[in-house]
């Protein structure tokens, strides 16, 4: 079942990429008592999330925080090395990247994609999601092969 605007984010654990290596964290308690700009690619590195989604929120990062945000976070199925090295080469001291190595944020929120056919596997989808407190406040799911609605862009109009 896919989260919906209004649920609770359920309770998994993601690795926080740190300056000094991976730290688990637990959903839960890492949403509560703040506001996220969250955002969920198929993977670090890849086209469009390299090239338009990731330099998007960097880009828009002071905007996102004037409206009220309060975090702006990044997952997608990598690695907690592999988020991190993403956020040097292409990202910024604004963003935070939670890895879901395992997908498990992913299957919980109802929210992966089969990408076997381009050899990457079960990931999470391309979406956007407004955080309150753990609870899903705004949602925005892009079809397949799209990218429009889960952007920085779309995000700062719905603040």
């Amino acid at each position: 079942m896919t989260i919906s605007v209004g649920d609770k984010l359920p309770d998994v654990k993601l690795v926080k990429a740190t300056e000094n290596g991976p730290e688990q964290v637990s959903s839960a308690e890492y949403f509560a008592g703040k506001k996220v700009a969250l955002f969920s690619v198929p993977g670090a590195f890849t086209p469009t999330c390299s090239a338009r989604h990731l330099p998007g929120y960097v880009e828009k990062a002071a905007e996102l925080k004037a409206k009220g945000v309060d975090e702006i976070v990044a997952t997608a199925v990598n690695d907690a090395f592999v988020m991190g090295a993403w956020n040097k080469a292409a990202g910024s001291d604004d963003i935070t990247m939670l890895a879901d190595g395992n997908g498990a944020f992913a299957e919980a929120v109802g929210l992966t994609m089969d990408g076997s056919g381009f050899g990457m596997g079960k990931r999470g989808q391309r979406y956007s999601m407004i955080v309150e407190d753990g609870v899903v406040k705004e949602l925005n799911v892009e079809a397949p092969g799209d990218f429009s609605v889960s952007s920085a862009e779309h995000m700062l109009g719905q603040l």
